[in-house]
């Protein structure tokens, strides 16, 4: 037990990462779709991805410091209590303006969260167990998209996407509140460092190697922006698989990635990460560009599995990011290092509806050249010693 990082405060976490993921992965990938049936035109669809990424970014700092403040806790209650008024908001949208107003608070679990997610894990296990603690949290929060996204497919089957939606965010808050009562078992006291008081000081604790690995990320993640909005949209319209198929092609690359994770974390920890996270990086790159290739639903099924790949090394990237974070600003120093990396590939979405507008298959090959440019400039920069 102890080898899979099951540790008290990172399994509590890791739950509470399943029970929301179930509830969040029966709409989240249909999201898109809902913004269109709302009246959304393409732009718009960008412009929430874009404001997405940026709030990705943006709360990351924040809710780093509210984590080393007042502790994991506390901050963890209430990034769930932020993300169910948003859930609520986008149950009762009338129009798609209010979804992006959701946004800001459905955005507290997806990122403010974040930054305490994976302090718990560098609190609670020693280096040589990290990447199979941030394994454990991944496959708990990925176990529930293995079926998660088909159930919402089904739903949209018989409700219509409006109606299909709005009973799974239903779902979600309900299972909301079960999550709060998991969080609130979590038990970690907290390490203050007073010499570092702001952010100047935080980015100033960052090693070399941390700052070169978050350089390449921001070109990994802007390959992954430039597309991610649309995948639903090039697969039901382009190629024509219906929203059930769709949701099952979440699940391959869900199952996918849950295959990889205990292997690969098992051996990064004990091999060095570096070899995992080139894999990772090389999958991000080829994952939008066999899906472009793909003109029918056996295709996409390759092509979603490639993108199962590209979480082969995430969690030895994880584990290095709080391997070079110093523990009395660990929280911040996660926060920071995603602050900078969401607000910097926060236009990608949008040039992703624009390159959409030239050609669908666009935005993707463009995102498979980003991709590798990053994957060459991680091999190049950071060297084996820091990531082992």
């Amino acid at each position: 037990m102890a080898s899979l990082g099951l540790e008290r405060n990172v399994v509590a976490v890791g739950s509470a990462m399943f029970l929301l993921g179930l509830g969040e992965n029966l709409w989240k990938g249909f999201l898109p779709k809902y913004l269109q049936a709302l009246g959304a035109p393409v732009l718009a669809i960008g412009l929430y991805g874009t404001l997405k990424d940026f709030l990705d970014g943006a709360y990351q700092y924040p809710g780093g410091w509210i984590a080393d403040r007042y502790g994991r806790r506390r901050a963890l209650l209430v990034f769930v209590s932020l993300a169910s008024v948003g859930y609520a908001i986008y149950a009762l949208a009338p129009s798609w303006p209010f979804v992006l107003a959701g946004l800001f608070f459905t955005m507290a679990w997806a990122s403010m969260a974040s930054p305490a997610l994976f302090a718990v894990v560098g609190d609670a296990l020693p280096r040589g167990r990290r990447a199979m603690g941030f394994t454990v949290q991944a496959i708990l929060r990925r176990l529930p998209i293995v079926v998660a996204p088909t159930l919402g497919g089904f739903l949209i089957a018989l409700r219509g996407v409006k109606g299909g939606v709005r009973v799974s965010l239903a779902i979600t808050i309900a299972l909301a509140f079960a999550t709060l009562a998991l969080v609130a078992r979590v038990r970690i006291p907290l390490v203050r460092e007073p010499a570092v008081s702001g952010i100047r000081d935080v980015w100033r604790s960052l090693p070399g190697p941390l700052r070169w690995l978050l350089f390449s990320d921001i070109f990994i993640r802007t390959c992954e922006g430039l597309v991610d909005v649309f995948l639903v949209l090039f697969a039901t319209n382009v190629v024509g698989v219906d929203a059930p198929r769709y949701g099952a092609l979440i699940a391959v690359q869900m199952a996918t990635s849950i295959l990889v994770y205990v292997p690969a974390s098992k051996i990064a920890d004990r091999t060095g990460r570096k070899p995992f996270v080139i894999a990772t990086f090389l999958c991000f790159a080829a994952f939008p560009v066999a899906v472009a290739l793909s003109r029918s639903f056996p295709g996409l099924v390759a092509a979603f599995a490639i993108g199962g790949l590209r979480e082969l090394g995430e969690p030895a990237r994880k584990a290095m990011i709080v391997d070079l974070s110093r523990e009395g600003v660990r929280a911040r120093s996660i926060g920071l290092y995603y602050l900078v990396r969401s607000c910097a590939i926060a236009p990608a979405a949008f040039a992703g509806g624009l390159l959409w507008r030239i050609a669908p298959t666009v935005p993707f090959l463009a995102a498979g050249a980003v991709g590798l440019a990053g994957t060459v400039l991680f091999a190049l920069t950071v060297e084996e010693r820091y990531a082992a």
